[in-house]
C-alpha cells in the first residue's frame, strides 16, 4: 500500500493538470466569489423616474428613493414608454410614475395611483426594487394621512396608533445583516469544489486506463493493479486517498479564509465544519467512483458528474426549497451530496443545531462515500480488459 500511496502522489506531482484542478482552480473560484459579492448586498442598482406631476412632494418622493442603500435615480424621463426601454436595454432595472395631479389628488384624498414597474429578471436586484419603492410609496401615504389627522386636531400618539396600529419588532435569525455574501459564497464555492472533486476522481481512474499499455511498457514500471497485488479495491482506495487529502486541505484553507479571515458567523465552531469538510470529500469521491463504474468511459463518466454538479446548484434547495418539488425530486435529492451539505452547514454550522438533527445526512453522505463498494468488480474488468472508450 506504502508503494501504491507513493505512486499516486508522484502522480499529482507531475501531472499539471491535478494542481491545478485541486488547488488553483478552487482558490480562484473562493476568491472570485467573495471579491464579487464583498458588499453583501447590492447597491445603487439604477432606477429612473418619471415625473408627470413636478411638485415638491415628488421631489421630495424622488430624493427619499434615492437616499435608499440598495436604489439610485440614475435618470429622469418624460414619458412611460422610455423608461420601459431603458429597461429593456438594461439601462435601469425599474421606474416610478408619478402622475398628473398626483400631490393635488392626495391633498384632496383622492387616492392617486403613483406606479412602479421593475423587471423581475434579475431576482435579487428585482426584490430589493420592489422593497424600496413599496416603502416610499407607503411613506408617502403615511405623510399624507398624518398631515389630515393633524389638522383634525389628534395628539402625536392618536396618529400613531392609527397610521400603525400594529408595531412590528423584526428578528433577522442567523444572518441580521441581512449579507448575501454569507449565504451564497458559503453553498457557491464548495458546490464548485464538489464538480471539482467528480471530475478528478473520474479522470484519474479513466485516465489509469487510457495510458495503462503505455505505462507497462516501459521499462522497470510495474502497472497500477501489479503493485496492488491483484488487489483491486487496494488501489481504488489508494488511487483516492492522496486526492481525499488534498481536497481537505483545500477546504480547510478555504474555510479559514470564509471564517477567519471574513468573519462568516459560524456558531456551531470549527471542528463541525472540518466534519463537513470530510463527509463532502469522501461522499463526492464515492459519487465519482460509482459513476466511473456504471459507465467505465471517461468522456461520459465525466459528462454525466458535471451535469450532476450543475444540477446540484438547484437540487441543493438553496434557491428552490426541496419539499416543494415533485415527488420523484424529492426522491432523487438524496443523491447530491450538496444536499446533504446545506442542511448540515444550515442547521449545525449556522445556526448551531446539535449533530443529531442532521444524523440522517451524516449517514447519507457516508453512505455515498461506500458506493463503489457495488462496482468494483466492473471497474476491475474494464480495466483488465483495457475496455477504453475515447
Amino acid at each position: 500500500m506504502r508503494e501504491l500511496f507513493v505512486r499516486e502522489i508522484h502522480m499529482l506531482l507531475i501531472h499539471p493538470i491535478y494542481f491545478m484542478c485541486m488547488v488553483v482552480a478552487p482558490l480562484l473560484i473562493t476568491f472570485f466569489f467573495t471579491s464579487l459579492m464583498d458588499e453583501g448586498v447590492p447597491e445603487d442598482i439604477p432606477i429612473g423616474i418619471v415625473d408627470l406631476d413636478n411638485t415638491t412632494t415628488t421631489r421630495k418622493l424622488t430624493r427619499m428613493v434615492d437616499a435608499f442603500q440598495n436604489t439610485k435615480v440614475v435618470a429622469h424621463y418624460p414619458t412611460v414608454d422610455e423608461a420601459r426601454h431603458a429597461i429593456q436595454r438594461n439601462e435601469i432595472y425599474g421606474f416610478m410614475l408619478f402622475p398628473k395631479h398626483m400631490t393635488s389628488d392626495m391633498l384632496a384624498l383622492r387616492q392617486p395611483t403613483m406606479s412602479f414597474y421593475y423587471s423581475n429578471t434579475s431576482l435579487t436586484a428585482g426584490s430589493l426594487i420592489y422593497k424600496d419603492m413599496k416603502t416610499v410609496s407607503t411613506l408617502a401615504s403615511a405623510g399624507v394621512g398624518q398631515a389630515v389627522l393633524q389638522a383634525k386636531g389628534l395628539t402625536p400618539e392618536q396618529i400613531k396608533a392609527t397610521l400603525q396600529p400594529i408595531a412590528l419588532d423584526t428578528h433577522l435569525v442567523g444572518n441580521p445583516w441581512v449579507n448575501y455574501d454569507f449565504f451564497l459564497c458559503a453553498m457557491l464555492i464548495p458546490n464548485t469544489i464538489i464538480l471539482l472533486i467528480f471530475l478528478v476522481t473520474v479522470y484519474s481512474l479513466g485516465a489509469e486506463i487510457k495510458f495503462r499499455m503505455r505505462r507497462e511498457n516501459q521499462k522497470d514500471n510495474k502497472g497500477w493493479l501489479e503493485m496492488a497485488h491483484g488487489d483491486f479495491g487496494m488501489a481504488i482506495f489508494s488511487k483516492v486517498m492522496p486526492q481525499t487529502l488534498v481536497f481537505i486541505c483545500v477546504f480547510i484553507l478555504v474555510y479559514s479564509y470564509l471564517f477567519g479571515y471574513l468573519h462568516f458567523p459560524h456558531p456551531g465552531g470549527f471542528w463541525r465544519i472540518l466534519l463537513l469538510a470530510f463527509l463532502t470529500v469522501v461522499s463526492a469521491q464515492g459519487f465519482g467512483v460509482f459513476m466511473f463504474g456504471l459507465i467505465p468511459s471517461m468522456r461520459m463518466a465525466m459528462s454525466v458528474c458535471s451535469l450532476w454538479g450543475v444540477l446540484s446548484f438547484s437540487m441543493a434547495g438553496t434557491a428552490f426549497p426541496i419539499f416543494a418539488m415533485d415527488a420523484p425530486l424529492q426522491s432523487i435529492s438524496w443523491m447530491f451530496p450538496m444536499r446533504h451539505y446545506y442542511l448540515i452547514y444550515q442547521l449545525c454550522i449556522f445556526n448551531n443545531y446539535p449533530l443529531s438533527d442532521v444524523a440522517i445526512d451524516i449517514f447519507a453522505m457516508l453512505s455515498l462515500a461506500f458506493l463503489p463498494l457495488f462496482v468494483i468488480k466492473r471497474i476491475e474488468r474494464a480495466f483488465i480488459n483495457n475496455a477504453y472508450q475515447p
